[in-house]
């Protein structure tokens, strides 16, 4: 179970994908998920803000990403949502350059853990950073565009515009 700090606070943005929710602490962004995307915690529980130097930081930074200015996410972040196996998984993803793709083997590989293809696929499909922890660059061995948890459409879309597709 993903557990969000109290001091958690929300907002929304408006892609060229759909909505997307985004969530934040005082120093760190902790999530962004397209609205309704799989394993998205309510945010309900959340404080709707419309202002807040890091949720800012994110729309802008978001803006130039969509508008093709901008390849890598200088966001803080907060990655102590998932279990400390996760938390590699998802610094692994970060490791994957725009306009590249891994496969999941590869990924096993490159974090130490050949053996745990399923496991790492378990925890790319919980990453709670779409986007700016690029799991959408993870495919299938044969290169195939395996599940997106916020859906296939929108993880061709995210390729296209990095022209890794």
């Amino acid at each position: 179970m993903t557990t969000f700090p109290a001091n958690a606070v929300r907002s929304h943005y408006s892609s060229p994908l759909g909505r997307i929710v985004l969530c934040a602490n005082d120093q760190a962004l902790l999530g962004l998920w397209f609205d309704g995307q799989k394993h998205q915690p309510d945010p309900l529980g959340w404080a709707l803000v419309a202002e807040h130097p890091v949720l800012d930081q994110a729309r802008t930074q978001l803006d130039q990403y969509f508008a093709g200015r901008r390849q890598q996410f200088t966001l803080p972040l907060d990655l102590s949502s998932g279990t400390p196996f996760q938390q590699q998984v998802w610094r692994g993803l970060l490791q994957i350059a725009a306009g590249h793709t891994l496969s999941y083997g590869a990924l096993s590989q490159s974090i130490g853990k050949a053996a745990a293809v399923r496991a790492v696929g378990s925890a790319v499909g919980r990453n709670p950073l779409s986007i700016v922890v690029p799991c959408h660059r993870v495919l299938g061995s044969d290169g195939s565009l395996t599940g997106y948890a916020g859906g296939l459409e929108r993880k061709i879309a995210l390729l296209q515009l990095e022209h890794a597709l």
